[in-house]
């Protein structure tokens, strides 16, 4: 039953279901800052920047009534998802070096930003720093850029979905 109502659901109603599950990972993020007190590193930054990216993508997808355009939006996400898995990736990739190969910490982002130039910014920012590589919070035994990884994967997938059935549903 829940297989066939998946395969009924318009195009539309999955990029609405995607751009609102972006915006409810930024304001999980952003409960575990403000009030878990878990500060957020470059890697998780840039990460949070990918999901607001993909759920403005998602929404004006879903609110569009061109069958055609969602499949371009659809294909705009999913280059989105696998930056941000790829953000993720070397997040975990970090989490899981010995202490003695983690990159140097850096200070904080908003002071890297007005005392740094863009470039050295950018470049903590993408390769992360020593900050990155310590796992502050789990969930079933995975870290944070574990479950972030997870769910661009998902929205991959879905939109590649979306993607190659687009044009075959209802709006």
């Amino acid at each position: 039953m829940l297989l066939s109502m998946i395969k009924r659901m318009s195009s539309r109603r999955f990029h609405g279901m995607v751009g609102l599950a972006a915006f409810a990972l930024l304001g999980v993020a952003f409960y575990m800052e403000y009030q878990m007190g878990l500060e957020p590193c470059p890697l998780c930054m840039l990460q949070r920047i990918v999901f607001f990216f993909i759920g403005l993508v998602s929404i004006f997808s879903a609110l569009t009534a061109n069958e055609k355009r969602r499949q371009w939006f659809s294909i705009t996400v999913v280059v989105l998802s696998i930056m941000g898995a790829a953000l993720s990736i070397r997040h975990l990739y970090l989490q899981h070096l010995p202490v003695d190969d983690l990159p140097a910490c850096m200070p904080g982002l908003s002071y890297m930003i007005s005392a740094f130039p863009w470039q050295s910014v950018a470049r903590a920012m993408i390769m992360g720093t020593g900050d990155c590589g310590e796992v502050v919070w789990t969930f079933l035994g995975i870290s944070i850029p574990g479950w972030t990884l997870v769910m661009f994967v998902l929205m991959a997938v879905v939109n590649v979905w979306i993607a190659f059935r687009s044009g075959k549903t209802r709006r």
